[in-house]
C-alpha cells in the first residue's frame, strides 16, 4: 500500500500524448488550446467612439466654443468620415470610426440638440475622451493567446475577433467507463431484492463530459473469461479504461487478476486513503492507460476526481491543476492512519474566505450524501484531530 503523495507522483510520470484535433471555434468551450493567437491587425484597428454623441476637435471647445453645427452622422460599420470644419461636430456612434481631424467625443448626456446644432452642457471635456485608440489594447503581431490555455468563453469571443473559425486544439483520449458485477442490473429495470441499479458508470461517464470526453460505456458480469475477453479488446481500442468494481480482494474480485494475464502492468494497488483505499492504475504498453476504481460510488466518485483529473491534466498541460483551499468550519474526528477526503459543503463569507462543513455520509457506499456536498476536503494521515479554522485542499466536483 502506498501514500497518496506516491500515488500521485505514479501517475503523472505515466502522462500520455493524445495528439491534436482541429474543431470550429464554437466548439472549443473548455478545450486545451494547441497553437498560439496573435493579433492579425491592430486592437482596436481604428480610433473607435465608444459613446454615442458627437466628434469634435478639442481645441475648439478648449477655444470657449459651446455650440457646434451638425454637418453629419458617422453610424458604426461606415467608412472614416472627415470634420472639415473645426468649428463644426459629426454625430457619433459607438463603434464608428472617429472622423479624420477630431479628436474627442462629447455623449448625448451632456448635450443639448435643436436645429442642427449641439450645445455642450458641461464645463470640461478632455481631449481623446470617448475614444478608444487604435491598438491599445494589443497591436498587431502581439501574442494574444498562448499555447496550452484552457478556452472559455472570452477566448471564444477574441477568437472570433482574430477571424479563428476552426482553432487546433488537444485531442481528448478515447475513454471507455466499464461497471462490473453481477448485482447490477440497467436503470430502466426494475431490481430484484438482490440487486441494484448501476449507477457508478452513469456517473462517471458524465461527470467526463465536463471535460470534453464523452466516454463509452460497458457492463461485466463477474465471470473472469468473459472479462478477460472483452477487456483485451478494450485494450486495443481506448486511450483509457475505467473500471468500477472488482479490484478490491473478494472471491469475484477478478480484475487484478485478469489484468496481470494480459499483460498490464500494475503502477500501484492499494492507497493509504478513505475512501478508495483498493484503487488499481496500470498501464497496457504504451497505448493504454487503466485506472481500476472501487465499486462503492463514494470511492469511485473520489478516484476519479482526484487522479484521474490529476492525470488528465498532466497529460493535456505537463503540470499539475492548480490547488484549491479551503478552510475547515467544523472539528473532525478520525482515527485511522490514512488520507482521509471527506464530504463538504462550500460557502463564502463576506470577507472572502472560503468555508468548508463537513458532511460525513454513512460510508463509501452512501452514494446519496454526494447530494449534501460540493468538494472533498483532503485531511492528511498521521493525526485523527483536525481542528475548525485549519486550512486543507479541497477537490470540487460540483
Amino acid at each position: 500500500m502506498i501514500t497518496t503523495e506516491e500515488a500521485l507522483y505514479i501517475i503523472a510520470d505515466q502522462v500520455a500524448e493524445f495528439g491534436t484535433v482541429e474543431i470550429p471555434l464554437a466548439e472549443g468551450i473548455g478545450r486545451t488550446l494547441q497553437e498560439e493567437w496573435y493579433a492579425d491587425r491592430d486592437l482596436p484597428p481604428y480610433n473607435r467612439v465608444s459613446m454615442d454623441g458627437i466628434a469634435i476637435r478639442y481645441d475648439a471647445f478648449l477655444g470657449g466654443q459651446r455650440v457646434f453645427k451638425i454637418e453629419g452622422v458617422a453610424p458604426a460599420g461606415s467608412p472614416q468620415q472627415t470634420l472639415n470644419n473645426a468649428q463644426a461636430c459629426l454625430e457619433v456612434m459607438t463603434g464608428s470610426v472617429l472622423p479624420h481631424y477630431a479628436d474627442s467625443v462629447i455623449r448625448y448626456e451632456d448635450l443639448e440638440i435643436t436645429d442642427g446644432q449641439a450645445k455642450v452642457m458641461i464645463d470640461k471635456i478632455q481631449r481623446d475622451q470617448n475614444v478608444h485608440a487604435k491598438g491599445k489594447d494589443r497591436q498587431a503581431g502581439n501574442l494574444i493567446v498562448p499555447k496550452f490555455t484552457s478556452i472559455s468563453p472570452a477566448e471564444i469571443g477574441i477568437g472570433a475577433s482574430l477571424g479563428k473559425h476552426t482553432i487546433t486544439v488537444t485531442r481528448m483520449p478515447k475513454v471507455i467507463v466499464i461497471s462490473t458485477g453481477d448485482e447490477l442490473v440497467e436503470i430502466d429495470q426494475t431490481p430484484k431484492n438482490h440487486q441494484i441499479r448501476k449507477s457508478n458508470v452513469y456517473r462517471l461517464a458524465t461527470s467526463l463530459k465536463a471535460y470534453n470526453i464523452h466516454a463509452d460505456t460497458a457492463h461485466l458480469q463477474d465471470d473472469p473469461a468473459e472479462i478477460k475477453s472483452k477487456i483485451e479488446a478494450y485494450l486495443k481500442d481506448y486511450d483509457v479504461i475505467m473500471l468500477s468494481g472488482g479490484v478490491s480482494k473478494g472471491k469475484f474480485d477478478f480484475i487484478p487478476e485478469v489484468l496481470d494475464q494480459l499483460g498490464v502492468q500494475k503502477l500501484f494497488h492499494k492507497i493509504a486513503q478513505r475512501p478508495g483505499k483498493p484503487f488499481w492504475f496500470g498501464k497496457y504498453k504504451d497505448s493504454c492507460t487503466v485506472f481500476a476504481l472501487p465499486g462503492n460510488p463514494v470511492s469511485s466518485f473520489l478516484c476519479m476526481q482526484r487522479y484521474f483529473l490529476y492525470w488528465l491534466q498532466y497529460s493535456i498541460k505537463g503540470e499539475a491543476p492548480e490547488q484549491a483551499y479551503a478552510i475547515l468550519d467544523k472539528n473532525v474526528h478520525f482515527k485511522p492512519d490514512l488520507t482521509y477526503y471527506l464530504e463538504v459543503k462550500i460557502r463564502f463569507t463576506k470577507d472572502g474566505k472560503l468555508l468548508a462543513l463537513p458532511k460525513k455520509g454513512n460510508g463509501s457506499g452512501d452514494l446519496v450524501n454526494l447530494m449534501e456536498g460540493d468538494a472533498f476536503i483532503e485531511l492528511p494521515r498521521g493525526r485523527d484531530e483536525f481542528k475548525t479554522g485549519e486550512i486543507f485542499p479541497i477537490y470540487m466536483y460540483r
